[in-house]
């Protein structure tokens, strides 16, 4: 098959110096052409052959209307990071993988009858090569407004383990918060050391917090984290019994002054899992906002993205 594609160099020209995105359109319509596929165009004189689909470059004016949008976009992120004392704009995650990793439990980390059992994995970091990491907030004891503005403002995601007896005095707090997009999790009624309990126990403990999930969140999660990641294979098993398929802790720990680190490196690594806790001035010298803006200027400084956990389970 012979193609003409007829081009008038001064028109092309002046298409670019009005907005470079009219000329890669065009630039698609044209390659659509010669792999076979025709855009109708008067120029050309090219026709569709019987049977062919006709492709069509999105109209210069849709382009236009998308790139505005990412601009004003970004510069609600910049007029945020800067509204809120941050060093520079969080960097965005990339696309959520098409095909999740597989997730298993750490080593040195799993309980007798792990594997055998299907019992949940316990983890710290997520197996991917991209620069992410994952921020969990536990417990909800502060329930800070503007912690809940700083994140919605910066489009920032993050995980919520939860535990009845801190959030039962506002369930709205975290509803909204979950009107967000937070995903919302289990982390027991009343935060016990779980190993020092029965099963039966620790049963009540999760089992109890999965209904009061569904409750007042309309939904029981899947993801659990142990107080003070302490675990044994009791533990787990009621989980497993509870709903429960994913156990992740934590790789570093971020205080309003200061990080904590489980690696004798002291440095993040590509699907950390961080965490760290609803707190403000009655805990620490500092608020969740103080927490955050420490956070977010350590991995935007060196290089990661903040991605959702859940997008990699």
């Amino acid at each position: 098959m012979r193609v003409v594609v007829q081009t008038d160099k001064n028109r092309t020209r002046s298409a670019f110096g009005r907005a470079g995105v009219r000329g890669g359109a065009a630039a698609l319509a044209v390659a659509a052409v010669l792999s076979g596929c025709t855009a109708p165009d008067a120029d050309s004189g090219v026709r569709p052959a019987p049977g062919q689909q006709r492709l069509q470059a999105p109209p210069a004016r849709a382009l236009d209307s998308y790139a505005g949008r990412l601009r004003a976009d970004h510069a609600a992120l910049v007029a945020a990071a800067r509204h809120w004392g941050l060093d520079g704009v969080p960097l965005m995650p990339p696309r959520p993988p098409a095909h999740k990793p597989k997730i298993t439990a750490r080593a040195g980390f799993e309980v007798d009858g792990q594997e055998e059992e299907h019992l949940p994995p316990v983890f710290t970091t997520i197996p991917t090569r991209q620069k992410v990491v994952f921020l969990t907030i536990d417990d909800g004891s502060e329930k800070d407004p503007a912690f809940l503005r700083m994140m919605s403002d910066l489009k920032v995601p993050y995980t919520a383990f939860l535990s009845n007896y801190l959030i039962q005095d506002n369930y709205g707090y975290f509803r909204q918060m979950q009107a967000e997009g937070v995903t919302l999790d289990n982390h027991t009624l009343h935060h016990p050391y779980l190993p020092g309990l029965s099963y039966e126990e620790q049963k009540n403990e999760i089992c109890g917090m999965q209904g009061v999930m569904e409750k007042w969140f309309g939904k029981a999660p899947t993801v659990f984290r142990p107080p003070y990641g302490n675990y044994n294979g009791d533990t787990l098993r009621a989980a497993k019994s509870c709903g429960i398929k994913y156990a992740p802790i934590w790789d570093e720990e971020v205080f309003v002054d200061h990080w904590e680190y489980r690696e004798d490196d002291e440095s993040l690594h590509p699907g950390d899992i961080v965490l760290t806790h609803f707190r403000g001035r009655s805990d620490w010298d500092g608020t969740m906002v103080d927490d955050m803006r420490r956070f977010l200027n350590k991995v935007t400084r060196e290089g990661y993205a903040v991605a959702r956990l859940e997008d990699y389970l």
